[in-house]
């Protein structure tokens, strides 16, 4: 059976994130925790519904799974607030981990096209003070719970080139409020591409036809992160965008699969 719980990490609407989590043994504890962030290019009209499945999903496989939800582009988010959201609503599990029993020992993330963007961000939050001035209006950067791995589910990884392909209509441009020529300092520390190289496992999946996110978003960043401590890997998995958060279909197993390795 799957339990869920839902709390709010700040006073916005948008600011909450859903807890699933499978029946616990007595006196027992749950391994590691999965961040569910979801996509649709950073706008509000894409919201946690997208995620729901696949936390319950992981719930039922006998994971915990925290599908969070954050302000986008249009309703209070864009920047800085959507990168301020991420960030609290991961440390968010700091305050539940006793209630819940949750050992944040390991935090993996799951995110889906623009939240694969997200979640890879996330995990270099140790890195962004060193990217300048912009850096600040994220806060706290430097303490909070930690990612220790990352599955990106076509995630739009390489933001500088995301841009110059004016990917959904100017979508980068649209989160950051204004073009890089404009805004050089938060395109750089939105970019994950500059918090490498990192040292935590990325496994950058990709769907083979795929045609939302090219694929040179996994491949540009994988191939960035070959000279760090622990290189990025792509993984291609068959079916279109939207099969890799689709439970039944062969690409979002094999995320599933990706995430409990990395939990154990």
């Amino acid at each position: 059976m799957v339990h869920r719980h839902r709390y709010y990490y700040g006073d916005d609407p948008s600011q909450w994130g859903e807890l699933f989590l499978p029946d616990l043994p007595a006196g027992g504890k749950y391994q590691g925790v999965v961040v569910v962030i979801h996509g649709g290019y950073w706008r509000p009209q894409y919201g946690a519904e997208l995620g729901e499945p696949l936390a319950k999903d992981l719930a039922e496989h006998g994971m915990a799974a925290w599908n969070l939800e954050y302000r986008r582009a249009g309703n209070g988010g864009g920047w800085p607030g959507t990168f301020q959201d991420i960030l609290a609503g991961i440390d968010k599990l700091a305050a539940l981990a006793a209630p819940h029993s949750l050992d944040l020992g390991k935090v993996v993330a799951l995110g889906h096209s623009a939240g694969g963007h997200l979640a890879v961000w996330a995990a270099g939050r140790d890195r962004i003070e060193g990217l300048g001035p912009e850096a600040g209006q994220v806060g706290n950067s430097d303490d909070g719970v930690r990612l220790t791995g990352v599955v990106s589910q076509s995630g739009v990884l390489n933001l500088a080139e995301a841009e110059r392909l004016r990917l959904s209509n100017g979508a980068v441009a649209n989160l950051l409020g204004g073009p890089s020529s404009d805004f050089p300092g938060r395109h750089r520390v939105a970019d994950p591409m500059a918090a490498l190289p990192l040292d935590v496992p990325v496994h950058a999946v990709h769907a083979t036809e795929d045609v939302d996110v090219p694929l040179s978003m996994s491949t540009t960043y994988v191939d960035a992160s070959r000279s760090g401590p622990v290189p990025a890997e792509l993984v291609m998995a068959p079916g279109d965008h939207f099969s890799l958060i689709d439970v039944d279909a062969e690409a979002y197993v094999t995320c599933r699969e990706l995430v409990h390795k990395l939990l154990h």
